[in-house]
């Protein structure tokens, strides 16, 4: 992947940041009223931290969810953006709805969505690690607040711990540069799943 860095800064990242904030400017994460725009320059900052800062990466991991959850579409991003960045949150948009607009069950989605990141190239499958930790860290902290994280799902605790360890798997398979990033997965995982769920804590 090619860098348009100028000095320290990337015409290419601002244009992905602009673009993020436009799109989920009205959307905030689930349970709570914190901007939905957190969660893709939280991803994009775990990669950087975790030594992924090429220019298009960075980018793409900003615009990760901007066609899978709001009304941006592919069409849209390639009129801004090269095609490697395209094809990346191509590769990440999970299809939610079917042909008639209904909802999809969820573990089809979540199979169908660990299938194409087991096929994706690595870049795609870093900002896939990057997501679940982002996502992970956030709900041990709700967690450790008191809140009910898992009741936010369409599935149930052990569905939810089924998808994580086997899209973690699939998006790091062999490569030794996702290893931190994969660990560091399960182990935010394995923090959380030490936690007594809310029905057991009312017993």
């Amino acid at each position: 992947m090619s860098s348009q860095t100028t000095g320290c800064w990337s015409p290419l990242i601002e244009r992905a940041l602009r673009i993020a904030a436009t799109h989920h400017h009205s959307q905030t994460r689930k349970g709570g009223v914190i901007p939905y725009v957190t969660h893709p320059f939280g991803v994009a900052m775990l990669l950087q931290r975790f030594g992924f800062d090429d220019d298009e990466l960075l980018a793409a991991a900003l615009l990760h969810d901007v066609v899978e959850d709001t009304e941006c579409t592919l069409g849209d991003l390639e009129r801004e953006f090269p095609p490697s960045v395209v094809e990346i949150v191509a590769a990440l948009s999970e299809r939610k709805d079917d042909d008639q607009g209904q909802l999809r069950p969820w573990k089809e989605r979540k199979l169908e969505h660990i299938a194409h990141v087991q096929a994706a190239n690595l870049e795609a499958r870093a900002i896939v690690l990057a997501d679940k930790l982002h996502n992970l860290a956030t709900m041990k902290i709700d967690l450790d607040s008191g809140q009910d994280v898992w009741s936010r799902f369409r599935a149930d605790r052990n569905e939810v711990e089924w998808y994580h360890r086997t899209m973690i798997d699939a998006a790091c398979q062999y490569d030794e540069s996702l290893q931190p990033l994969a660990n560091a997965c399960r182990r935010m995982l394995d923090s959380i799943m030490k936690q007594p769920s809310a029905d057991c804590m009312k017993g």
